[in-house]
């Protein structure tokens, strides 16, 4: 009997230490497992911040990429704009460098034409003196002709002549703007050489009418002319 109570008494130690073991274990696997599960929602936590973080920088960078084209639009159209003003200025500029030349107010140089007239040889048969000397509409003729092809500045014995400017014949002499030139007279053009000089020697043009006035007429075409501003203009 003795030995059958210790016996008893034996296993119910090891019953009770299996129990106390088994207890242990079972509550460190769910330590075990609370740990991991902790673990993974820290970590769906971090990854969920992250994900919300990479998508708010994504909305921003769409939203300064807006603003850009639209500063970039902007910058473009004051661009053309200004381009624009540019080119308006250029041609103010140039009208206003045309309307001096006009004008006489500046010096002007470049090719064109050279355009002498003389008076006719003395003929004793001919009473009337006035029938072989130039005359102010011989002079108005040669002008107009240069202007209407194209002449950009004309000048008389190196005087230049402007839209204001007046010509009267006074006997064997000329009076352009006040002043008196006499025979020859020395009419410069400048433009384009070719085209005045086919303008003024069309058959039946200025230059035949004046031959037939017995106006000596020649013509050079030249490579380079200067022609001075206007003396107070």
């Amino acid at each position: 009997m003795k030995v059958k109570g210790n016996h008893l008494v034996l296993s119910l130690v090891c019953l009770v230490l299996g129990f106390i073991m088994a207890f242990s274990y079972h509550l460190t696997q769910l330590e075990h497992e609370s740990e991991r599960t902790s673990l993974s929602d820290n970590q769906y936590k971090t990854t969920l911040a992250l994900r919300n973080q990479l998508i708010s920088q994504e909305e921003e960078n769409r939203k300064l990429q807006k603003e850009l084209r639209q500063k970039q639009a902007s910058v473009t159209e004051n661009e053309k704009n200004l381009a624009k003003e540019a080119q308006v200025f250029t041609n103010l500029a140039e009208d206003a460098e045309k309307y001096r030349m006009f004008l006489g107010k500046v010096k002007v140089t470049g090719k064109g034409v050279k355009i002498t007239l003389t008076d006719g040889a003395y003929n004793p048969k001919e009473q009337n003196i006035n029938s072989y000397l130039v005359h102010e509409h011989h002079v108005f003729k040669v002008i107009n002709e240069l202007y209407i092809s194209g002449a950009a500045a004309v000048a008389i014995n190196g005087q230049r002549l402007t839209s204001h400017s007046y010509i009267n014949c006074e006997g064997p002499v000329i009076t352009v703007d006040g002043v008196q030139h006499p025979a020859p007279f020395v009419i410069t053009a400048i433009g384009d050489p070719e085209v005045l000089a086919s303008s003024i020697n069309l058959v039946g043009g200025v230059k035949d009418q004046l031959v037939n006035d017995n106006i000596i007429f020649t013509l050079e075409k030249e490579s380079e002319i200067a022609l001075n501003p206007i003396l107070g203009g």
